[in-house]
């Protein structure tokens, strides 16, 4: 079945909505006495959801002590082993940076000292032993909301190419140059060089997004989002060739669009067949 979208009519206003399911699970999960474990993707698509978050903390009193933070995917360089390991976190583009600098530190000044994320509650997938990602997911009872984002140029969700296996889990992987191409447009400091962007990452699988969440919100914002968009209001399931398509397959899935990502849409071509 196809997944109507919302629509808003910027960014702003996508990501206050989103921000408002967030904290609305906050308040349940704290009333609840449980963890609240939200994921998250690094880049463009999530930032207003963010910055709504943190007014939302702020506005309402929330403690957000029991927010744990999934995030998604980092990538990957070679170390002085030889061995793949996490890019250096003071990197622009380092989604461990990205993590603790723009969801956790306004979220930390917005509840107030001794009622933030505690550090070890930003959880990254370690490339060592991605497996241990999806069982500390399991075990942790799953991720009450996953935030999603498209690629805008081949679809990948986290780091899942084209192609990505729908059994796939927590591992490492080669990034195509598709994905490499839409991470200039993400990461301005990459200065337009495709050789700048890492050749590997470790992203969450597939099978980890559809199996661990309780509901999911797939954002999509901007004009060159317009085929992405196309290709997700057609989506009634996982689709290899658009990974972010995911989001149809997961347990209820939201898909939030702006005006200009809609309006981009519709000067798509429907596919043929």
């Amino acid at each position: 079945m196809r997944v109507a979208a919302d629509v808003f009519a910027d960014p702003q206003a996508l990501g206050q909505r989103a921000a408002e399911l967030v904290a609305d699970g906050l308040e349940r999960s704290r009333a609840a006495g449980r963890s609240y474990l939200l994921g998250c993707p690094g880049g463009r698509s999530a930032a207003s959801t963010y910055q709504a978050l943190a007014a939302l903390v702020a506005r309402r009193g929330l403690d957000v002590g029991h927010l744990v933070v999934v995030m998604m995917d980092d990538y990957l360089v070679p170390g002085p082993d030889g061995r793949l390991d996490h890019e250096d976190d003071a990197a622009p583009h380092s989604c461990i940076r990205y993590g603790r600098e723009q969801v956790v530190a306004p979220l930390n000044r917005a509840a107030g000292r001794g009622r933030g994320v505690p550090a070890d509650q930003l959880w990254v997938p370690d490339p060592h032993d991605p497996a241990r990602y999806d069982d500390a997911l399991a075990a942790a009872g799953g991720v009450d909301l996953f935030l999603l984002a498209s690629g805008a140029g081949d679809g990948h969700v986290a780091f899942n190419a084209p192609g990505s296996p729908a059994d796939s889990r927590t591992r490492v992987v080669d990034l195509p140059d598709t994905t490499r191409r839409d991470n200039l447009a993400t990461f301005p400091t990459f200065g337009g060089r495709l050789d700048a962007v890492p050749r590997h990452g470790v992203t969450v699988g597939i099978q980890t997004i559809v199996e661990h969440s309780a509901s999911v919100v797939l954002l999509v914002s901007g004009a060159d989002k317009g085929p992405a968009t196309a290709r997700l209001r057609e989506a009634t399931g996982y689709d290899p060739d658009w990974p972010a398509t995911v989001y149809a397959a997961c347990r209820a899935p939201r898909l939030f669009v702006d005006d200009a990502a809609l309006a981009a849409s519709a000067a798509v071509p429907a596919p043929v067949g």
